[in-house]
């Protein structure tokens, strides 16, 4: 299994635009400019992507599982077809009112994929457009919790702010963040990268 790399990415307000009713199907499914761009980058630099997702919807019953899993198939065709990789979605269904581990801001996925695929937290990357995604990165442990400005990104500043949590960036898409973290990575690897 061997991932070395790796950069988790949230869904919606991240990947594609989100929608306060929630995206019920692949024709409300819609890419952000620049976004396949930006996993194909992170693909080509070596880094495996995993998408870590709350998806209430299908504890609302407005998806089914099926359902859910035919968008994400859609989606995952779309990046490969771009030259990107997702590696693997992990995704929470439960509603806030079931209190449940995997629901960020809680860091459960983040452990789930660190069990599967016995992943170094603390070398990782999450990039995510709200206040939920920041907290469970750092929750995880996750070394680089990268904010963007799609999705909830504004208000996303303001609660982090309130809570006095610092993501280690704030950028203003995910094709930024991409080129962020490749040009990190490159200075990580090489410390004397100007």
């Amino acid at each position: 299994m061997g991932i070395k790399k790796v950069v988790f990415l949230d869904r919606d307000g991240v990947i594609n635009r989100d929608s306060p009713d929630y995206i019920k199907s692949w024709d409300e499914f819609e890419f952000f400019p620049g976004s396949l761009e930006a996993i194909g980058l992170l693909t080509r630099a070596g880094f495996d992507i995993i998408v870590i997702t709350n998806q209430s919807v299908v504890n609302r019953k407005m998806v089914s599982v099926k359902e859910l899993e035919y968008i994400f198939d859609r989606m995952t065709r779309e990046v490969n077809a771009a030259g990107g990789r997702i590696k693997d979605i992990f995704f929470c269904p439960h509603v806030p009112q079931d209190q449940c581990d995997c629901r960020k801001p809680r860091p459960g996925l983040f452990y789930q994929a660190q069990q599967r695929y016995g992943l170094n937290l603390s070398g990782a990357y999450m990039v995510g457009d709200s206040a939920k995604d920041i907290e469970s990165a750092l929750r995880a442990g996750c070394g680089h919790a990268l904010l963007v400005k799609t999705g909830n990104g504004a208000q996303a500043e303001s609660i982090l702010a309130q809570k006095n949590i610092l993501p280690r960036r704030v950028v203003e898409d995910l094709y930024a963040a991409a080129r962020w973290i490749v040009a990190h990575d490159e200075k990580h690897i090489f410390p004397d990268h100007p």
